[in-house]
């Protein structure tokens, strides 16, 4: 059996695998068990094997490389195109195959365990945030209820809520004083969970000499440059900065036909995570922008004008992610814009 590239379609228990020979001709369709799976890569003769970018993939990548195979990584939106009729675990491992034989298809770089751990750092601290939003908005909303209005945002409500809880005239009922300051005790307990994370993230940036130099990048903070390096592992998987900034979906969408370029919105590809924390801090930039005459400043005052507020914070988180990138793969400092 001279299998050349070896498509895996993964679950949690149950594996479809397709393989192909130099010619493309089917020479291996067959369906393992987990435990199976191992032993069965480990005694074939070292190929590629591709699989779909998803839960578990880069574990699985991990696995195989110890035996020698190369593993490559393809997001799943590119697959879909080559499933050729109903979707089913066998048709979609063949489609794996097929979308990888292409010899312009993009592949995902596998993470190493030091990078899914910051990556999950960064998911729990995501998600504490969100249950902070929606503790915060109960708390707002059940004191609205009995005519007290609390400002908009966390900090407003920490400021506020123990004054309103010892004021005796504002109508509050003891039990609603007595819930609410429950959900305050709520609220003290998430912000030492949060503040935990990002002490654990902050001992990550003060070891890793790539989170201090891209640090240095305005607008590039301490979220932003350990997310980095987690997605950034291996930036030769990008061809340029320019790849990069379109993988993170902040280029424009085109909608082009009969040789007259349109274009649209950006793509919105890749993680909204990263892309959110990109455009948050070029925003912080801009605001600051305005007092200061070095180059980059200029160039952020004059593109505002020309294009709009958000426009121009798109435009540095792209060109941000473009020079991340150039730090990275030329091991390089940050020189900033001067006079």
């Amino acid at each position: 059996m001279n299998i050349s590239l070896l498509g895996i379609d993964i679950a949690k228990s149950v594996f479809q695998l397709h393989g192909i020979d130099a010619q493309g001709k089917a020479v291996l369709k067959k369906k393992l068990s987990r435990n199976a799976l191992v032993s069965f890569i480990a005694n074939i003769p070292v190929c590629t094997i591709v699989m779909e970018a998803c839960g578990g993939s880069h574990h699985w990548g991990r696995e195989f490389k110890k035996h020698g195979h190369e593993v490559k990584l393809i997001s799943p939106q590119f697959v879909k195109p080559f499933v050729k009729t109903n979707k089913n675990d066998a048709a979609d491992a063949q489609a794996i195959c097929e979308a990888a034989s292409r010899p312009e298809m993009r592949f995902v770089a596998i993470k190493s365990k030091e990078q899914q751990d910051i990556q999950s750092l960064h998911r729990i601290r995501q998600r504490l945030i969100k249950e902070r939003t929606a503790l915060v908005n109960q708390i707002r909303g059940f004191l609205s209820e009995y005519g007290v209005i609390v400002s908009q945002g966390v900090n407003s409500l920490r400021k506020g809520l123990m004054g309103i809880l010892e004021d005796g005239e504002n109508g509050l009922s003891l039990k609603i004083r007595e819930l609410t300051n429950e959900l305050r005790e709520e609220l003290v307990a998430l912000d030492k969970q949060i503040e935990k994370y990002e002490k654990k993230l902050e001992e990550i940036h003060k070891n890793n000499d790539i989170c201090k130099r891209i640090s240095k990048i305005e607008g590039i903070g301490l979220l932003s440059s350990t997310i980095m390096l987690a997605e950034l592992g291996d930036p030769s998987v990008f061809k340029s900065g320019r790849h990069f900034a379109a993988f993170l979906g902040l280029v424009p969408k085109q909608n082009s036909s009969g040789g007259k370029n349109r274009l649209l919105g950006i793509s919105k590809r890749g993680d909204s995570y990263i892309r959110s924390l990109l455009i948050h801090g070029a925003r912080a930039v801009l605001k600051v922008a305005e007092k200061k005459t070095d180059s980059r400043s200029m160039w952020l005052k004059g593109l505002k004008e020309r294009r709009g507020y958000n426009r121009a914070s798109v435009a540095l988180a792209n060109k941000n992610a473009r020079i991340i990138w150039s730090l990275i793969a030329n091991n390089t400092e940050y020189k900033k814009a001067v006079i």
